[in-house]
């Protein structure tokens, strides 16, 4: 069921060094990327299906195909990895493990979309990965594959590491480019896009870590190859985190399509103690739970999980057991995004905090029924009414679990839990 592309040198000792890594291919697709024309290796790219890893999955080559022509600006690339989405622990697997992976990725796609400008956007809390990541970088420029002539070709890449400060908003591609260019990370309003007025108001690319690992891949065995994997819309391999409540909780590359409960079944080993499965998150905390039936029809893509109404996300899988309180996980959800908004729209800022102290009251023990019925009042009145997706990313599974666990929710708002609760405190 697993497969090694993404992953396959993350078991070499050492593989993330150059001299590891370059015996195992790395930078082996170069010659073939400059014999090619940028519009043949565009062309590449959208003939494999790839589709951008970092939540959305809007199909990548598509993506850079938006680029304006003749703008006599400079065109630049920036790699998302301020990977801060609860449950989601994809990318720092790549930056440790083979950052030069992703370097050569990023050598792929400057050449693609005429980029001579890379900043790579690393979550602050990163540490460890930020000095794997900059360790390759410069063993990269000092063997010539970054820098003036990469890999000897008249063809000149620049690639800068640009710390966050720990903003979850700044994983927003557009508050990402507030914070690169000094500012404060807060969204801004689309239209423009970033791909016609992005980086200092040039056109940019936003892409993800894994989306910019999986091109050497693509390049050196093809498109048809990458389409071997998958389903013919979700097509290629993707890197499931999975955690919680499951005997074998980790890192897994596997193809897209697989049964969702057949994964943390076989892969992940079930659910851990004998215990009996109560909920599962499919791509990281802002997706709407699945509830075990639901989970036994769903399968890892893009449209099966739309068609159940929940998201793929950044494919961090959360299984939950019986022993989950729901308003408690509710309560840390909502604390998380109100925790993270920008404050720069009202519904978001005033919104978040408002469903804050009513889930806070619930869970005292001093909640109503009429307190249940508004928190789905305010999630269809935030959600969507701002600039970027955050409040939608809170509003979407708490909604969900509104609805699918309703009857935990009022049971805390019952004269005994209420009484219990009270007693407690």
């Amino acid at each position: 069921m697993e497969v090694k592309i993404l992953s396959a040198k993350f078991d070499l000792e050492d593989g993330h060094k150059l001299e590891i890594a370059k015996q195992h291919g790395a930078y082996g697709t170069l010659d073939k990327l400059f014999a090619m024309k940028p519009e043949e290796v565009i062309e590449e790219v959208k003939a494999s299906g790839l589709r951008g890893r970092g939540g959305a999955g809007f199909p990548a080559g598509v993506k850079w195909g938006f680029l304006p022509k003749g703008t006599g600006k400079p065109v630049y690339l920036a790699v998302n990895s301020d990977e801060s989405e609860p449950a989601t622990f994809k990318d720092r697997y790549i930056l440790v493990k083979d950052p030069h992976m992703m370097i050569e990725g990023i050598i792929i796609c400057s050449y693609a979309i005429g980029s001579h400008d890379t900043y790579i956007y690393i979550r602050g809390e990163y540490t460890s990965q930020v000095k794997a990541l900059q360790a390759a970088i410069d063993e990269a420029y000092e063997a010539g594959y970054l820098g003036d002539k990469v890999a000897g070709h008249d063809f000149k890449l620049e690639v800068t590491v640009h710390r966050g400060a720990g903003a979850y908003v700044c994983g927003e591609e557009t508050g990402l480019l507030e914070s690169i260019e000094g500012k404060k990370g807060q969204p801004r309003a689309k239209p423009p896009f970033p791909a016609v007025s992005g980086l200092y108001g040039c056109p940019t690319i936003i892409n993800n870590v894994q989306s910019i690992a999986s091109l050497p891949f693509i390049l050196e065995k093809g498109a048809e190859a990458y389409k071997a994997y998958g389903t013919e819309k979700s097509s290629g391999t993707h890197l499931f985190g999975i955690s919680g409540h499951v005997e074998k909780p980790g890192m897994y590359e596997l193809p897209l399509g697989l049964p969702l409960l057949e994964v943390v079944e076989k892969v992940a080993g079930g659910v851990w103690k004998g215990r009996t499965l109560k909920g599962v998150i499919p791509g990281g905390s802002s997706t709407p739970v699945l509830t075990p039936d639901e989970a036994k029809t769903v399968t890892l893509d893009y449209e099966s999980m739309a068609e159940h109404k929940t998201m793929f996300g950044s494919g961090g899988i959360v299984v939950l057991d019986e022993t989950v309180d729901m308003v408690k996980l509710v309560e840390n959800l909502i604390y998380f995004y109100h925790h993270e908004s920008c404050g720069q729209c009202t519904p978001c800022r005033e919104g978040l905090g408002w469903m804050l102290k009513i889930i806070k009251k619930v869970v005292r023990g001093e909640g109503e029924m009429s307190d249940i019925n508004l928190l789905l009042e305010l999630c269809d009145n935030i959600e969507m009414k701002t600039v970027c997706v955050l409040s939608a990313a809170c509003t979407m599974p708490v909604r969900s679990y509104l609805v699918k666990f309703r009857d935990e929710f009022d049971a805390y708002v019952s004269e005994d839990i209420s009484t219990a609760a009270a007693n407690q405190e």
